[in-house]
């Protein structure tokens, strides 16, 4: 439990006006604090022709003779894109469905409920951006609500606990699901969960604004879920912005920072970003895993050869977090800081 009060403070993040708001104000430009002309294009040339993320199938993985080569697939998928789509992963779309449609209505509440769950100053969790150290820095063009779910004893008594029912006991099951999906390791054996719900309000000039930031994950592997149709999520992939199409009621998993430093460099976190759209809201949510605060994370011993040596240093799971929280998205920026 040691952890549990260095977990408190793991970083903090600025105020920022809900673009939810400035979105329904039909303006016509966008404010010049969201405006970046340091971004690639997000517009995407014919993506028809681009790769897509490989699939693949949990039941596969889990019965029969397809076991192997499914195997060699999620091991090509996580060292060649650090991305794939999980499907047949046993959660029922009933739920999935109770998930979105909660997901949707708590964005929609009225302000003044909306505020009993807003970030307090020193807090990353609530409504609110994370990654926001100064008042000239870029906004992106959307609102999230972070909060962490497991271990329970670290989640915070005004965000959880609070929730509207039955939306509340919605995400109670869902976080023990996807926990269950997650746990493909004794990495993860009580390790926390956090979940990220993402709200990006139409823009009127969608090809300046971004919605989040070209990142990589910091924890060990993370799980989104598409709420509705509109698409916007897209990777780096040999030098390309590559869009993800997302199946229906499938989860896009990726390798986050913490799994390329375990793994020794073989799986690789990828960069990621969020786009918007001009006429419709994109929503989704993101599940992050980490093992837990109290473990040490660097390169599996096993993997550690003189032909191929520790590529990353050793560090404590909380430090690591906190040095990632602690300033803006910049691509692998924050991994690269972890290289020997």
């Amino acid at each position: 439990m040691a952890a549990h009060t260095q977990m408190a403070k793991l970083g903090t993040s600025l105020l920022v006006p809900w673009v939810q708001d400035l979105a329904k104000d039909k303006l016509g430009v966008v404010p010049e604090r969201y405006v970046r002309t340091d971004q690639d294009p997000v517009i995407i040339p014919d993506s028809a022709s681009l790769p897509q993320v490989p699939v693949i199938d949990l039941q596969k993985l889990s019965s029969g003779d397809s076991i192997d080569s499914e195997l060699q697939r999620l091991h090509h998928a996580c060292k060649e894109w650090g991305f794939f789509q999980l499907i047949n992963h046993g959660m029922s779309d009933s739920l999935l469905e109770d998930v979105k449609s909660g997901i949707l209505e708590f964005f929609n509440l009225p302000m003044d409920e909306k505020k009993k769950f807003w970030q307090v100053p020193g807090v990353l969790e609530g409504f609110g951006q994370a990654f926001v150290v100064s008042e000239q820095q870029k906004l992106e063009w959307a609102d999230a609500f972070y909060m962490i779910t497991l271990p329970t004893y670290l989640r915070k008594p005004h965000l959880f606990p609070k929730l509207p029912q039955p939306f509340r006991d919605t995400l109670e099951t869902y976080s023990a699901e996807t926990k269950n999906l997650a746990e493909i390791d004794e990495l993860f054996n009580d390790g926390w969960q956090g979940m990220r719900m993402n709200y990006y309000p139409p823009c009127p000039q969608p090809e300046l604004v971004m919605g989040l930031n070209p990142h990589s994950d910091a924890g060990a592997l993370t799980l989104l879920l598409q709420v509705n149709e509109i698409e916007g999520l897209q990777i780096r992939k040999d030098g390309m912005w590559v869009p993800v199409k997302p199946l229906p009621n499938a989860f896009v998993v990726n390798i986050g920072d913490t799994m390329e430093m375990v793994s020794n460099g073989i799986y690789r976190s990828i960069e990621h970003r969020g786009t918007v759209n001009g006429l419709k809201e994109r929503i989704s949510m993101a599940t992050f895993y980490s093992p837990s605060m109290d473990a040490e994370i660097g390169p599996a011993p096993s993997l550690v050869t003189p032909e191929s040596p520790a590529l990353f240093r050793r560090i404590s799971v909380v430090e690591h977090l906190k040095g990632y929280f602690s300033g803006e998205l910049r691509g692998k920026a924050y991994l690269d800081t972890m290289r020997i």
